[in-house]
């Protein structure tokens, strides 16, 4: 059931026209008098014992008629009106529940009474049309307009008390027996039922049945009261059926009879695979009759074809970390021939202006020494293989404004305690060009070198970067550029996968955001809290030991 408070939302929602006339407030076939209490509570009743009261409805609807009025302006309008006035705490959500703004409201009481709503009632009564075109009170109207539904309470209550009356006036006793029903052929003719069921089903193919319409519409009434039964024969599905065409697909549209793919696509599939084996174009040819009769050659085809369908590799597109591919030595030397990459040391003027073409000329011109072979000693000393190290790197920012540096590194990872980079330059510390700390195992009977750097150009070749276990990430990802397995749009990602990342920050501070979606170890210090930085970094090196013994096992830890 409906109440007073949903409906008035509804109605000011839809901008629909309510009613007011004779103390009532209609909505539609709903109304409710004025003084009517909806079950939205007024603030500060309730507490402390007393009861709860509940604004009504004229007091809502005159709030929201004079919605543009400041508070006291409408507490004067409301106040002249004799009207109860919406209280300031309860006008902010209660206007925004009026307008849609909130699905519901908290202070809306779920189990307070709701009063039942009154039917609206009906004043005028339904003209019955005489064959002139005129009513019974003379007015005219025109023929075939449509009339208002109206129901009438009254004329309900009576005729359920006729119903009654011939219930009693027939008797407790008696009952229906077979013999008393009769059948629909005994009363209508054969050929009239026919009749009927023709322009029944005439008429459900030419109607479209409402929403909440009675199915009884579609039936024919007999005479005994009862509905005339459907044709057995006539099947709605198949007659919609037959009507249908067959949509086409892109599968069904290839499909054809007169066309023979095998002598023409085929055809082509193999010359494309002949022109990229490179084979002669006798060979082509040969290859063509042969497709058409073998099957092994139809799947040689299909691989073609899937090779066809391999996409191409996208063009690389701009990164703001590749800049070296965009630059030429033309632009950078603006159309002279300079060598960039090479060095002017004790050349002349004259030979840095002809630039390295005449230089190549020069050198080709000179008369070239003729080179004697050396005879080899009979047996050569082999030279000892360079031992491989196989002590771990870790790599830290070179920006000073990071928490960790090569200032004190060995503070951090070595003594377990932070220290910082103004205490340390304070102290007269100097920047070192790398570090090499010695962990402390087994309670110091067991100590292991690792070298930390801050500049990946001191790692030559593969084997030094095999050697890299551990990277503090500060937070840009500029950090990585230069480093191997750097995406093409610049991602790091891939480096983490490979190397465990850590960052290091204060607990009070906000976490940059590419450290947020990065696959990184965050290590929190307190800025006053010095005796706690020895569990955090302890945690540190349990991490770099756990990535070490699965990914790492050659090196030394």
């Amino acid at each position: 059931m409906a109440d007073a408070l949903s409906l008035l939302r509804e109605y000011n929602m839809a901008k629909k026209k309510i009613e007011e006339h004779d103390g009532y407030i209609t909505f539609g076939d709903f109304s409710w008098p004025k003084n009517i209490k909806t079950n939205y509570p007024i603030w500060g009743t309730g507490k402390d014992g007393n009861a709860k009261e509940y604004y009504t409805l004229d007091s809502i609807l005159f709030l929201l008629k004079n919605i543009k009025l400041s508070h006291p302006l409408y507490v004067r309008h409301a106040a002249a009106e004799d009207i109860p006035v919406v209280r300031r705490p309860d006008r902010k959500d209660l206007l925004s529940y009026l307008d849609g703004e909130i699905s519901t409201s908290n202070n809306i009481d779920k189990s307070a009474p709701l009063e039942i709503t009154m039917q609206r009632p009906s004043k005028v009564k339904r003209p019955v049309a005489s064959s002139a075109g005129t009513t019974d009170d003379g007015s005219s109207q025109e023929p075939g307009a449509k009339r208002a539904r109206t129901e009438d309470a009254t004329k309900i209550i009576r005729d359920r008390q006729r119903l009654v009356e011939r219930l009693e006036a027939r008797g407790s006793d008696k009952t229906v027996t077979t013999e008393q029903i009769k059948s629909l052929s005994d009363t209508i003719s054969v050929e009239k039922i026919a009749a009927i069921k023709a322009k029944i089903m005439a008429r459900k193919r030419k109607t479209i049945r409402q929403v909440g319409e009675p199915e009884e519409e579609f039936g024919v009434q007999a005479p005994d009261g009862g509905f005339a039964d459907e044709p057995e024969s006539f099947d709605l599905t198949s007659e919609i059926v037959s009507r249908e065409r067959r949509w086409r697909t892109r599968s069904t549209v290839l499909q054809s009879a007169g066309k023979d793919f095998s002598k023409n696509v085929f055809s082509i599939l193999s010359s494309i695979k002949a022109r990229e084996e490179g084979r002669s174009a006798n060979d082509r040819e040969t290859s063509v009759n042969n497709v058409s009769s073998s099957s092994n050659s139809q799947s040689s085809s299909r691989q073609a074809a899937a090779a066809l369908r391999k996409p191409s590799a996208p063009a690389p597109g701009y990164s703001r970390y590749d800049q070296e591919r965009f630059r030429g030595g033309k632009e950078e030397t603006l159309g002279f021939r300079i060598d960039t990459m090479g060095s002017y040391h004790d050349m002349s003027l004259k030979s840095v202006m002809e630039g390295a073409a005449a230089r190549k000329s020069t050198s080709s011109s000179l008369p070239r020494a003729i080179s004697r072979p050396t005879p080899k000693p009979a047996t050569q000393p082999q030279k000892p293989q360079k031992r491989t190290s196989r002590t771990p790197i870790i790599v830290l920012p070179a920006a000073l404004s990071s928490l960790i540096t090569l200032y004190n590194a060995k503070d951090l990872l070595q003594d377990l305690k932070y220290v910082s980079m103004a205490d340390k330059k304070a102290q007269g510390a100097r920047r070192d060009n790398e570090v090499l700390i010695q962990r402390q195992k087994d309670n110091g009977a067991l100590t292991v070198p690792y070298r930390v750097i801050d500049n990946i150009s001191k790692l030559q070749g593969h084997e030094d970067w095999e050697r890299v276990v551990g990277v503090f990430v500060q937070g840009p990802a500029w950090q990585f550029k230069g480093w191997p397995w750097l995406l093409q749009d610049g991602s790091p990602v891939d480096i983490f996968s490979r190397i465990q990342a850590f960052h290091i920050k204060f607990l009070e501070q906000r976490m940059d955001t590419n450290v947020g979606k990065w696959n990184v170890h965050v290590i929190n210090l307190s800025e006053t809290k010095r005796h706690m930085d020895r569990a955090a970094l302890l945690k540190f090196w349990e991490v770099l030991d756990r990535y070490m013994i699965k990914n790492k096992p050659h090196l030394r830890f």
